[in-house]
């Protein structure tokens, strides 16, 4: 967890900005991280992140267009070097809450840089934990038990947030039960999928959001929340058809589960959470080929080792993430050479 100082910190840098701009990461842990943000302020504009593995220079088109007088990154672990220098020479102020394992080196100086992983008690909660320190509102609870929930970290906060709310939550600690078979679990799906969407529908989710206060008003189909509801059940449907297809391939006797896919849709990560959920003794590898690269979502117990020395030698290729699941990124003419390290690793 953050330190009281440095949660004190924050809440400075919060009350000092009149007009912020939160990046952060496409997926439910860091949308709740900004929401959660966001409502203790009553103030600033949110944007995902996209670009993968990295905040690339790309996105400094947001603070031209924008002009914020505070950038605040959430739930990211690598930002390049070009969009930080940018920012440093239109002097705005730079926030970076993460939870991922770096190279500190690799952070400017000019960068307020809170990560638990580097305090003398180390931690890796996901950052909405982290953003519930900062804004501790025990009528938020619920969206931050919907971040840590998507990002498998069970919150001790979870029994008072089903008190408040017995109907939408399950007698479970395990977070994938919770995400899987509870109504807070689907307001994660939901959040998760919307964010898969156009630009103008993430945008009216995310106006829609900021002004949400109950869960049910997420769950309930309303004309404000229609295009959420609609992406939701577009992406379920092609979701459930590629989890289908993902089982039929499974042998029981081998150690990993090789699935790879492609089309208009990535979603290797929710794939690849719910196949280990599935399936907990395999080591799980999700592939999304695009183009002529391939993305990947990997989980399983001591997964990040492996995934590093499967791409070292491969040219181009990124991966990075947690100690049980890890994204990478290699070429599409290198994939099997991939996959033949892996087999070896595994």
């Amino acid at each position: 967890m953050l330190t009281k100082k440095q949660v004190e910190e924050i809440r400075e840098h919060l009350q000092h900005a009149n007009d912020p701009l939160f990046f952060f990461d496409n997926d439910a842990d860091g949308l709740c991280s900004f929401l959660l943000l966001q409502k203790y302020i009553c103030k600033g504009k949110g944007f995902p992140i996209r670009s993968f593995p990295d905040l690339s220079e790309s996105y400094f088109r947001k603070i031209q267009e924008l002009n914020p007088d505070y950038v605040f990154i959430l739930d990211k672990p690598v930002v390049s070097k070009e969009f930080l220098e940018r920012v440093h020479e239109v002097n705005l102020p730079v926030v970076w809450i993460d939870h991922h394992d770096i190279d500190k080196k690799d952070v400017p100086d000019f960068v307020h840089y809170y990560n638990p992983l580097f305090n003398r008690k180390k931690s890796n909660e996901p950052v909405t934990a982290l953003c519930h320190q900062i804004n501790p509102d025990k009528n938020l609870a619920w969206l931050a038990v919907v971040g840590c929930v998507s990002d498998h970290f069970f919150p001790k906060f979870y029994k008072d947030v089903k008190k408040l709310y017995p109907d939408l939550t399950i007698d479970s600690k395990d977070p994938f039960d919770i995400f899987y078979n509870s109504q807070l679990g689907k307001i994660a799906r939901i959040f998760g999928f919307a964010l898969k969407d156009k630009t103008t529908n993430v945008i009216n989710a995310l106006k829609f959001l900021m002004r949400t206060n109950t869960p049910y008003e997420v769950l309930h189909d309303s004309q404000k929340n229609y295009s959420m509801h609609n992406r939701f059940e577009q992406v379920e449907l092609k979701y459930q058809k590629l989890v289908k297809k993902a089982f039929s391939s499974v042998e029981k006797e081998d150690k990993m589960l090789f699935f790879q896919y492609g089309g208009d849709l990535s979603i290797s990560s929710d794939l690849a959470n719910f196949l280990s959920y599935s399936f907990p003794d395999k080591f799980v590898i999700v592939v999304y080929v695009s183009g002529m690269k391939a993305n990947i979502s990997a989980r399983g117990k001591g997964v990040r080792g492996k995934i590093l020395k499967a791409i070292e030698d491969l040219p181009g290729a990124t991966g990075g993430g947690h100690e049980e699941a890890v994204g990478a990124q290699v070429s599409v003419g290198d994939l099997k050479k991939f996959r033949e390290k892996l087999e070896k690793l595994a």
